[in-house]
């Protein structure tokens, strides 16, 4: 059996090689991989992080094509939001206006941002939460808005994310969500989501969540242990973005009507 490809994303932004398929694609503005289809050194290009659809307009690519922008992969859109990417203007642009909308929204801006705009702000607080030297911001979870990600320890060897959702707190794992806690049963945490995100959630904007945070189970059928992962994922995947790295020069200038 084939080894699967290091481009899984988990809440906390890192990348891993696991064989679990996920909802969502996206990258982080270029090649970050070489020509044995192996991660260096470097996990992003640009600052414009985005999260796309698997399928789009029936297009295909093959996964890790050297040159080619690494393609990355999200259980979810909560997981997505929380390693730092946003909507693509490009194949999701229902999704990308209602988050440019809330950002709005959240922030007292007329007329909602353009992508640039938000990338910027989102790539200087991913910046600053990567720094030795600075906390992530300490949170009550029942003050977060749906779709918010935080982490808190369970024991000493833990560092678990884990998905605020309809008043419960959800442990997320790269096959699904687990055990539910009552929100309130948490006092702190620290916040995994970046700020600026957490407050377009709390404007109104609705991430696309897996399933098993619905009903419990992380056998849902787009997860179920008895299928082969998802051949996109290490093979052939859809092709949102046309050959290069990032394709949404269009969407920059056109904004948000």
């Amino acid at each position: 059996m084939r080894s699967p490809l290091q481009n899984r994303v988990d809440p906390f932004g890192e990348i891993h090689a696991v064989p679990t398929r996920g909802t969502l694609m996206g990258n982080r503005g270029g090649c970050l991989h070489d020509h044995r289809r192996q991660l260096g050194r470097r996990r992003w290009v640009s600052r414009h992080w985005i999260a796309c659809e698997l399928a789009f307009h029936g297009r295909h690519r093959t996964v890790m094509t050297p040159g080619r922008y690494t393609e990355l992969f999200f259980l979810d859109e909560a997981t997505a939001l929380a390693a730092g990417h946003r909507p693509c203007f490009a194949c999701r642009w229902p999704d990308a206006r209602a988050f440019a909308i809330a950002w709005a929204c959240a922030f007292a801006l007329s007329p909602p941002p353009r992508a640039d705009a938000m990338d910027g702000r989102l790539h200087a607080e991913r910046l600053v939460s990567t720094r030795a030297s600075v906390s992530s911001p300490r949170v009550h979870p029942a003050e977060l808005p749906n779709g918010a990600m935080v982490t808190f320890p369970t024991d000493e060897s833990d560092r678990s994310a884990w998905l605020v959702q309809d008043g419960k707190l959800w442990r997320w794992s790269f096959a699904g969500y687990s055990l539910a806690l009552p929100v309130a049963a948490v006092q702190e945490a620290e916040l995994l989501t970046a700020p600026a995100i957490v407050a377009t959630l709390a404007a109104g904007y609705r991430p696309r969540i897996h399933a098993s945070a619905r009903d419990g189970c992380m056998e849902h059928p787009l997860h179920a242990t008895s299928l082969p992962p998802a051949p996109w994922h290490d093979h052939v995947a859809r092709r949102p973005h046309g050959p290069g790295t990032h394709d949404e020069d269009g969407d920059w200038d056109a904004g948000v009507p």
